[in-house]
């Protein structure tokens, strides 16, 4: 199946009533991953913003948040003066430190992280989430830690994370070569 026919077959899905149901399989969070070839980032970036412009005009019987985690951390550092610091920590202790850093600040590992909290507080009821800008985040924040906080806190929100790489339901390999060492019970989308 091409990226096209698997962007239709998510939106189908997503419009679908029964796939906002509290709960997916098993009684699990109804948790996505949309995996998809890295090199194709600017159709599904297009696909995603075509589908929240449809959304906003009221055509639809819920509310689609669309969050880019990249665009958070950044406007979250520029909110506190601190993008000259992270030039700094990466001039003296490269990209490692500016990650430490940025996670301690921002609280990334923990369950009520600030990113956590301003999706939940921008979330209404009745809506689908959609995360984006993971791979624009590495090495700042990694799948895992965007993964393994946000289910408790949506449990009656279905949240679909657009992921640059190969998800195998099992483990999340970003750019198809960072293979992240944690496991994780998301449903994937068809590839």
């Amino acid at each position: 199946m091409d990226l096209k026919e698997r962007l239709d077959q998510m939106e189908a899905a997503v419009r679908n009533p029964s796939f906002r149901k509290t709960t997916g399989r098993a009684n699990e969070v109804n948790y996505w991953v949309f995996d998809y070839p890295p090199e194709q980032e600017l159709e599904v970036r297009a696909r995603i913003r075509k589908m929240e412009e449809r959304n906003q005009q009221g055509a639809d019987d819920y509310k689609l948040c669309v969050f880019d985690l990249y665009d958070m951390i950044i406007e979250f550092l520029l909110e506190r003066n601190f993008m000259d610091k992270c030039f700094a920590f990466e001039r003296k202790g490269g990209m490692e430190r500016v990650a430490k850093a940025v996670g301690n600040s921002m609280k990334l590992s923990d369950e009520d992280s600030l990113i956590v909290r301003r999706i939940r507080e921008n979330t209404p009821e009745n809506a689908v989430v959609f995360l984006t800008g993971i791979g624009k985040c590495y090495p700042v924040l990694r799948s895992h830690k965007a993964l393994n906080n946000l289910p408790k806190s949506f449990s009656h929100t279905p949240v679909v994370l657009f992921f640059p790489g190969i998800y195998n339901e099992q483990e999340l390999i970003l750019f198809n070569e960072l293979k992240d060492k944690n496991y994780y019970r998301a449903f994937r989308f068809v590839r």
